[in-house]
């Protein structure tokens, strides 16, 4: 039987605090990648694996950490989990790598990251930690994909375009032409398209909400 904190650990994670959509929190990587699905994609992912190992790390620690020096160890912890990351898609999907840039790094300062670690495992069990860790990336990345989905489909007419960087030449036959002979509508995949997009699916989760509690 899940226990009610799991429960509330996993709702607030994905629906309640989602971070993309309730916290506004890493709105830099989260309009700057969204271009298509494969990108948001591997963020998300990337950012949910540190989340959630960090999470874990800090609970695990946190009553070993003096309380002054605790945001720079928290810091420290989190920038280790993204330079692993960092290496391992480095050497193993190098074209997405190179695609993806600087915001792999940037998880490092990542708003959502850091205020997971201190809001939630600096005072909550490993358990727990790794759980919310996890929920809150997760939570993002479907915002993430959902977002890059939608702006693939309207600015480009397919998706899965670019899957052949995180998979191989093989995978280019995976791209889905969702409206084929379509010219393509640039602002869907440029920042304004981004911005358009995100407000449409806050204002969609706040829909939901309101008809929920009515």
């Amino acid at each position: 039987m899940i226990s009610q904190d799991v429960r509330d650990i996993i709702y607030n994670g994905l629906w309640k605090q989602n971070p993309g959509l309730v916290q506004i929190l890493g709105m830099c990587p989260t309009l700057a990648i969204s271009n298509n699905v494969v990108n948001a994609l591997s963020l998300g992912l990337a950012t949910a694996f540190v989340m959630a190992l960090s999470n874990g790390a800090v609970a695990l620690v946190r009553n070993l950490i003096p309380h002054p020096v605790r945001i720079p160890v928290f810091i420290l912890i989190v920038a280790v989990l993204v330079t692993v990351v960092d290496l391992l898609m480095n050497a193993w999907v190098h074209a997405l790598y190179l695609v993806l840039g600087i915001f792999i790094p940037l998880i490092v300062t990542n708003c959502i990251v850091l205020a997971r670690v201190e809001a939630f495992a600096s005072k909550r069990s490993v358990g727990h930690s790794l759980l919310d860790g996890a929920m809150m990336g997760i939570g993002l990345t479907g915002v993430l994909v959902t977002l890059g989905a939608a702006r693939e489909i309207i600015g480009k007419g397919t998706l899965l375009s670019g899957i052949d960087l995180a998979l191989g030449p093989m995978a280019k036959s995976w791209v889905i032409p969702v409206i084929p002979h379509y010219p393509g509508l640039l602002i869907a995949i440029l920042p304004p398209g981004a911005f358009i997009g995100l407000g449409l699916l806050i204002a969609l989760r706040n829909w939901i909400q309101e008809r929920k509690v009515a």
